[in-house]
Parts: C-alpha cells; structure tokens; sequence
C-alpha cells in the first residue's frame, strides 16, 4: 500500500462519517480515528518496507449539517423542545421521506403516528430500511431533508406525544 492510497483512505474515512477504521494486510496495521477536531492516523509495519513514510493527520472533511426540512411560518421564540420526543437515525445512509418519488410522504408536521407506524425510510448499503415510530404522538417538527445523508443517532422528527 503506497502512500497515495492511504491518504486516499483517510479522506475516504473522513467523509464517511466513522468513528474509527482499523484496516490489517500482511505487512501493514492501519488504525484511522476520526473526530470533532482532528483525524488520527496510525500505521504499523510488521516488516520493514523501503519507502513507506507516516502519513501527516488531515483534518476531516465536516459533514453538512442537516438543516431543518420545514421552518415554522411564524417567528416565535424558540420552543423547548425537551417535552418532545426525538426520533433519531438508527444506522448511516440516505434518508427518504416517500416510499417512492411519486408517492406522498410517510409523515408531515401534525401528522398523527402511533407506536410502529413507519416514519421514513434510510438506504444502507442498497437496503431500504423502514424507520418505525417507538412512540405515538404528533409530528411537531421535521429534521432531515428528503434524500440526505444522515448519521447514526442523528435527529429526524420531533414528536409531542401528548
């Protein structure tokens, strides 16, 4: 493995969004770990090969943040959010808030949901996921775009369940 391919990981990993990449071959140990400030790389040899040098940490490429998808119309302060409950991503991939592009979406701010109704959907790896509500309430606000990339844990909706 030169070193154009590895730095070709690192920002392969970057961009990825993981925490922490480990890659063994027959002569190389690759540990990639990612963070809020830097990405740490380190390589260990378990034979000397010529021409090998330490590859230099880069700075990770910063994910785009997920702007709200819809903005209430009004200009009230900010609400607290903490009597609601978050619906968040259980795995990376693309959301999709439509089971298909002709079809409406699953749900809409003040959509009424019940404990298993499907919310959205997020593709991992060409594996269409359905998202199920855990809660039943209302759909207060809508946190990720139709068609974006999203993060494990991140937030989606944001449900009253009163």
């Amino acid at each position: 493995m030169d070193i154009k391919e590895i730095q070709s990981l690192i920002k392969f990993v970057a961009k990825s969004g993981a925490s922490e990449v480990k890659l063994e071959m027959e002569d190389v140990k690759i540990t990639i770990k990612t963070g809020s400030a830097k990405t740490e790389t380190t390589i260990v040899q378990a034979a000397p090969v010529a021409q090998m040098p330490q590859a230099a940490p880069v700075a990770p490429v910063a994910a785009p943040a997920a702007a709200p998808a819809e903005i209430p119309a009004n200009d009230a302060p900010a609400e607290d959010d903490s009597k609601y409950i978050t619906i968040k991503s259980p795995i990376i991939g693309t959301l999709y808030r439509r089971p298909s592009p002709d079809k409406p979406n699953f749900v809409e701010i003040g959509t009424e949901i019940k404990a298993g109704d499907t919310v959205c959907i997020i593709e991992a790896m060409k594996l269409f996921n359905e998202i199920e509500s855990e809660v039943s309430g209302k759909i207060i606000k809508v946190l990720a775009d139709d068609s974006s990339p999203v993060e494990f844990d991140q937030p989606l909706f944001l449900v009253d369940p009163s």
